[in-house]
């Protein structure tokens, strides 16, 4: 067990490792890379004698249900379960349905698979409007799954531009948000969202927000425009020993609207890494200043719109000299 830091997830009352689980990585073939069984109980036993209580899954991650409910579900008193739905049970990759009967069929089937009687989260898989979640019954169905106690709070996988209302309609008590140094157009919403009361939690803040995975389109920006983000912003400058990985990891931790960031990985050597760097938490002030300094002043060469464009604080500062030790690989 480790000690953690923990944020409180918005108004739920629950508190949260600041490091949470994504199980995507444990999807399996044909989605993702193969995985034993052997190996996901070594995983997701290793998160939670870890002291990480947050598990983060979906009905479209393959696997990933199945194997957290085989492996895990006999210490579920131990995490926070979040899941999703809108995604169809067997469907076709991305395919969602937002009706109220799909939405129902969706958590019933999550229930069996993590053999658990209830969801501690809920989140729409889609960033939809009020109009889209309202029209055919799937924010109803969810809230009257969430009286009947089989969902204990409802959130939304959201981007902008439909964040702002989704925020502003008051039924969500949290949101998932893409977020890292290296994609901040979210980063003024995760604090409007915190404001609000909502719990937020933060994808792509390490693995899908980092150089290692320059080579992937992540969240709509190409991995090339991440190279030009990192290398034009100089941000190699400001490591001062530590890596890549743990510096994009302490960035996003560094966002005080956070409640936790979920990083999925099948490696224990790779987790253990990422719980070193987590609990050192934020990176230091006058470093943090100098990288958004950087990133929000200098001219990138790459087109920009609305919904990629690199914002960030206008703050000086100059980057201490030492602020940790190396973390180690990517997970």
């Amino acid at each position: 067990m480790t000690d953690l830091p923990t944020r409180p997830l918005g108004r739920t009352g629950v508190n949260v490792t600041t490091l949470g689980f994504g199980a995507m990585e444990l999807r399996g073939a044909p989605r993702g890379p193969q995985i034993a069984d052997e190996e996901a109980e070594r995983v997701l036993n290793g998160v939670l004698d870890a002291g990480i209580n947050f598990v983060d899954t979906s009905i479209d991650y393959g696997r990933s249900e199945e194997l957290i409910g085989r492996f895990i579900s006999h210490r579920r008193r131990e995490y926070f379960l979040a899941s999703k739905c809108g995604c169809v049970v067997g469907g076709a990759p991305g395919e969602h349905v937002h009706t109220a009967e799909n939405i129902r069929r969706g958590v019933e089937n999550s229930l069996r698979l993590l053999k658990t009687d209830h969801l501690d989260l809920v989140q729409f898989h889609r960033s939809l409007t009020r109009e889209e979640f309202e029209k055919d019954g799937a924010l109803q169905e969810a809230q009257k799954l969430k009286a009947e106690g089989k969902v204990r709070f409802l959130g939304v996988s959201g981007t902008l531009p439909n964040l702002v209302e989704q925020i502003g309609m008051g039924v969500f008590d949290a949101f998932q948000i893409p977020y890292s140094a290296l994609q901040r157009d979210h980063e003024d919403v995760i604090t409007q969202a915190a404001k609000a009361g909502a719990g937020t939690i933060i994808r792509g803040g390490v693995a899908r927000g980092a150089p290692t995975d320059w080579q992937r389109t992540n969240y709509m920006v190409p991995g090339d425009t991440m190279r030009n983000r990192w290398e034009q912003a100089r941000l190699d400058e400001l490591l001062a020993g530590i890596s890549r990985i743990e510096f994009t990891l302490r960035f996003t931790l560094s966002h005080p609207g956070l409640s936790t960031t979920i990083v999925g990985t099948k490696n224990l050597d790779h987790l253990q890494e990422n719980i070193r760097a987590a609990k050192k938490g934020p990176l230091p002030a006058d470093v943090l200043a100098e990288a958004k300094r950087r990133l929000a002043t200098e001219s990138f060469s790459e087109p920009t719109n609305a919904s990629t464009a690199v914002r960030g604080s206008k703050d000086g500062g100059s980057p201490r000299a030492q602020h940790g030790a190396p973390a180690g690989k990517a997970p």
